[in-house]
């Protein structure tokens, strides 16, 4: 039976467990090598115990398309590189270098510049954008750029490399009949649509030592309706077999349907593995693969059964570099829980470097450090235990410093007992369960039921006060507004709704109440007022088109653009596109925001010194804002 950290080889490459890190793009210097800031990253993954790092994508030519992350593709890149790979390697960690020809139609373009793909297809961002076929010569540029680059990988002392050719990327596109539509001999069959992946792994085989790794990752089943089956995907494994690679890195989904690539709050444990189960049965070489392992239990089960070789930790390794060290050693509550937010893939995709809601840290290991104790003795109040009021009461014990946290309930968690309130958001519950763990397990003074007031909070002597409040729910003028239940309650379980239900407000809140209702109701319509529900969620777009999945897939009405003018016991009455329309119901949830708790701020001011407001009591935002703020209220203290 095979164990989670088993040492195994891959080709000349011994590993020292099963536990890898998952490619994930990351910014760099202005000339497409790794800045320090991602080195460290790296690094700091290596020494919480993966066995192998797999970089992200680092493209091999900016020929026919701007830099979208790092870049292998001349000699000057492989300082840097070299610098990560040998800082990786101080840990016993080995590093696979993933190789990009491009991103083609995916490319983040301007609505003016087609981009290039396989075939005259519609580009992502702008359907209206037709892209550029690459020619025959500009393929045999790129398969000898892929190959340079694989020689340059190994210069700078890479383990293993890994062809990038899965989630409806340049390569992906070439081997998907919806987007190649070429005629040559390039397109058409299964096999001349993989010419252009096939080319590119003897491009690496030449420049390479004998069995030196090669991965390569691919997306067998794409989960989309009219796009690629497991079939044709069951077939691509065997020729990727046939071509000499040595393990097969299997993904799932793209951007049309990209939670089924990359996991979110909503996604299933183990979401890929069906896929991956039938690609191990019919290939012979090792499989790799992720998909919200993080589990413990379930990360060593499916290795134990064989269903997978090596599995991946993506956006949990950002949550938590020391996952595998922590499983090993049996710290299961230690492990700071991915809530699979996207926080991550969001600021990549906004021009921003990592963060992760999470982990303060992430992306800023050295630069965000807390300073360690130094022996003075300060003296810490926290007010509210959410995630701002606990992050910085974890935050002060690791410095050393006396806490007292009043909370004014019988729990910690604040609004993250809402938030993870649907039976399909149980990770945010998993924070709580940790946050309040590391609480306890610190020393933290928890105070339970212990509301600030006026009168309680003056004549302290606290060298430092955190407001961390959070937010209460928000009452709109609408007349009748007093016959709606707010959706706090009944995300946490409060009240019962009944059959037929309508929702205030299309927000995160009121849209993902709408989708826990609807399979125990006859009807659930979301009323918002603004053109769309989700308008100003403000999340990730894999996050985005799984909730909206949701919302279809289970039923639930919209009615967007829609003012609501009364609410009675048992109807709803709203004007939309100049008619005024009554919705008979049971049951109204007001799920139209939510306001500041920050009404002590001016008191506590006048009061102490050094008083600073975070997370909600701010303004009500995103875990992300609520934990970051309190961490780092703690960390800039001298």
């Amino acid at each position: 039976m095979n164990g989670l950290f088993d040492k195994t080889q891959l080709g000349s490459m011994k590993l020292k467990n099963r536990i890898f890190m998952s490619p994930m793009g990351t910014t760099g210097e202005a000339d497409g090598s790794y800045c320090i800031e991602g080195i460290n990253y790296f690094e700091e993954r290596a020494k919480g115990g993966a066995g192998l790092i797999i970089t992200g994508a680092n493209v091999v030519s900016t020929k026919y398309e701007a830099r979208p992350c790092t870049e292998l593709s001349n000699f000057h890149h492989v300082e840097r590189l070299n610098m990560l790979i040998d800082r990786c390697h101080h840990y016993g960690a080995k590093v696979c270098v993933q190789l990009s020809p491009g991103l083609g139609r995916q490319q983040f373009t301007d609505p003016f510049t087609p981009p290039y793909s396989a075939g005259s297809v519609g580009a992502f961002w702008y359907k209206d954008l037709i892209c550029k076929p690459f020619s025959v010569d500009d393929i045999h540029y790129l398969v000898e750029k892929v190959g340079y680059s694989a020689s340059l990988a190994i210069n700078a002392g890479a383990d293993a490399v890994e062809l990038h050719a899965y989630g409806g990327y340049l390569l992906d596109q070439f081997q998907s009949k919806q987007w190649n539509n070429r005629t040559d001999e390039y397109g058409g069959s299964l096999e001349n649509r993989m010419r252009f992946t096939l080319e590119c792994i003897d491009a690496i085989k030449k420049n390479v030592p004998k069995n030196f790794p090669i991965l390569v990752k691919f997306t067998p089943v794409q989960r989309v309706e009219g796009f690629r089956t497991l079939d044709e995907g069951i077939e691509m494994a065997k020729i990727l077999e046939n071509a000499g690679v040595t393990a097969l890195h299997v993904d799932t989904g793209c951007y049309e349907e990209w939670y089924q690539a990359i996991t979110t709050v909503y996604s299933k444990p183990g979401h890929k593995l069906d896929v991956q189960r039938a690609i191990k049965e019919v290939v012979h070489v090792p499989v790799l693969g992720d998909g919200k392992l993080f589990n413990p239990e379930l990360a060593k089960k499916v290795v134990e059964d064989g269903t997978l070789d090596y599995i991946g930790m993506g956006h949990e390794m950002l949550a938590d570099p020391y996952w595998p060290t922590k499983v090993k050693e049996g710290r299961y509550d230690d492990i700071r829980p991915c809530v699979g937010c996207n926080e991550c893939l969001l600021s990549g995709f906004s021009g921003k470097h990592y963060y992760c809601a999470v982990n303060p840290t992430c992306y800023a290991e050295k630069e965000y450090a807390l300073p360690k104790p130094d022996g003075s003795k300060k003296s810490i109040l926290v007010i509210g235990g959410g995630p701002g009021g606990m992050s910085a009461a974890i935050a002060a014990r690791q410095r050393g410093w006396d806490v007292e946290l009043w909370e004014k309930t019988d729990r910690l968690g604040g609004t993250l007992w809402p938030a993870g309130g649907p039976d399909f958001k149980a990770d945010i519950i998993k924070l709580i369960e940790y946050m309040k763990g590391q609480c306890e397990k610190l020393g933290v003074k928890i105070c339970y039921n212990k509301e600030a007031t006026a009168e309680n909070v003056v004549g302290g002597h606290y060298d430092k006060v955190i407001l961390a409040a959070g937010a209460s729910p928000a009452k709109p003028p609408i007349p009748g507004i007093e016959n709606a239940v707010v959706v706090s309650d009944y995300l946490t379980h409060k009240f019962t709704p009944g059959k037929k239900v309508v929702i205030i407000g299309g927000g995160l809140a009121g849209t993902e109440a709408a989708c826990d209702i609807a399979p125990h109701a006859d009807e659930v319509t979301i009323v918002e007022m603004l053109p769309d529900i989700l308008y100003t969620a403000a999340h990730c777009l894999n996050n985005d088109q799984h909730l909206r999945r949701m919302v279809a897939d289970r039923g639930v009405k919209v009615a967007a653009g829609a003012k609501v003018t009364a609410i009675t016991p048992d109807s709803v009455t709203y004007e939309k596109d100049g008619e005024t329309i009554t919705l008979a119901c049971d049951t109204v949830l007001n799920a139209a925001g939510f306001k500041a708790n920050n009404q002590l701020e001016d008191l506590l001011e006048e009061n102490y010194d050094n008083v600073t407001v975070v997370g909600d009591a701010i303004a009500p935002r995103k875990i992300l804002t609520a934990v970051h703020e309190g961490y780092h209220a703690i960390r800039v203290m001298e």
